[in-house]
């Protein structure tokens, strides 16, 4: 199984001192910027979080087309799309258009949703849930209909007026492959067998929305166990892919020592609690010596399990000080759990200079 690894940006501005995202602008061009960096350090992904009503990333599609014309390797995506704010059929479109751009690099990560600012946002892009259905049937439904849509079927009937036909009409552009690139942001292990039924990829955050009292990591590992044995049972051709996602902050510098020195001491477990009035039990923050954290994950169950393990970035700290970063993860840390650097290029540019 090839290791692949990405870093994962929130895409939070603030105009507040100490932020290098100062406005909307700072973070959508900064991520750009950032998705260019890690190309070079040999990082496999340029990955985005959206959320709605809120001073982070909302309208991925723009951003990640950008990020893809400026790159060659890289794989761009989502971690995650909530599928109730979205039209399906406009977003068939508009992600096979960043697909293309791409040259098919495009990763596409969708779910349920997760807490938000708004209450019952979705509802205010003019998405109402019907009588009897859940936010988590209207967001399964909408997904059913944009798989459909990416993979050329018939969505709306032709006007014989027009075209003397009444055939079903599929959307354009289609991008060959897309279909195999759509993940599920999964939140506990009974929603991982439907996402494999689906034909999806999926992903799993720094949290599940549930709690056995076994470690994290072991609770998410079987999550993905759950996963695999339904993608095998519903009989699918190609192999999986499964994402993690980590909070990896390596301390090298008085730099890192002034932002993060005091946490790396105090967030050394799984921490529990409640999440929309469900018990829920998140990952660990993994902070310290980079020999000290590479053998922490070389120990971590579902970083072992899944193929891709996705970073998450301060992105607030900037491009400069957030491609330092991922070089340090790259050279001392990600070898531990398997990881080798995307091209042979970047093996040279990750050894050790002379006399270091």
């Amino acid at each position: 199984m090839q290791k692949r690894i990405g870093f994962l940006s929130f895409g939070h501005w603030q105009p507040i001192p100490g932020s290098q995202a100062q406005t909307a602008a700072d973070a959508h061009l900064q991520t750009i910027e950032l998705a260019v960096a890690a190309e070079e350090i040999g990082i496999d992904g340029a990955f985005v979080r959206v959320h709605h009503f809120a001073r982070q990333l909302a309208s991925p599609f723009p951003l990640l087309a950008a990020m893809g014309a400026r790159t060659n390797r890289i794989e761009v995506g989502t971690a995650v799309v909530d599928m109730r704010y979205e039209n399906p059929l406009y977003m068939a479109e508009e992600a096979a258009a960043t697909d293309l751009i791409s040259t098919g690099r495009l990763q596409l990560g969708i779910s349920r949703g997760s807490p938000e600012p708004a209450l019952r946002g979705s509802e205010s892009f003019g998405y109402v849930p019907g009588e009897e259905e859940t936010d988590a049937d209207l967001a399964r439904a909408k997904t059913a209909l944009f798989l459909a849509a990416i993979q050329g079927a018939g969505v709306a009937r032709a006007d014989t007026g027009t075209s003397g036909s009444n055939a079903m009409l599929a959307l354009q552009p289609q991008s060959p492959g897309l279909a195999e690139r759509i993940w599920w942001g999964s939140g506990t292990r009974a929603t991982a067998p439907w996402v494999a039924e689906q034909g999806m990829n999926l992903m799993s955050s720094t949290l599940l929305v549930e709690d056995t009292g076994v470690p994290f990591d072991e609770l998410q590992a079987e999550q993905i166990a759950l996963y695999r044995r339904a993608w095998a049972d519903a009989g699918w051709e190609r192999e999986p892919r499964i994402s993690v996602s980590r909070s990896v902050i390596p301390i090298t510098s008085d730099v890192d020592r002034t932002y993060f020195g005091a946490r790396a001491g105090a967030e050394g477990g799984d921490q529990v609690g409640y999440l929309e009035g469900t018990l829920a039990r998140f990952g660990k923050s993994y902070m310290g010596e980079p020999d000290a954290i590479a053998a922490e994950l070389s120990r971590d169950a579902a970083v072992q399990a899944a193929d891709t393990v996705l970073l998450t970035v301060p992105n607030q700290l900037g491009v400069e000080y957030n491609a330092r970063m991922l070089e340090t993860i790259a050279r001392h840390i990600a070898p531990a759990i398997g990881w080798h650097p995307a091209t042979a290029a970047t093996d040279v540019a990750l050894a050790p200079s002379a006399g270091s």
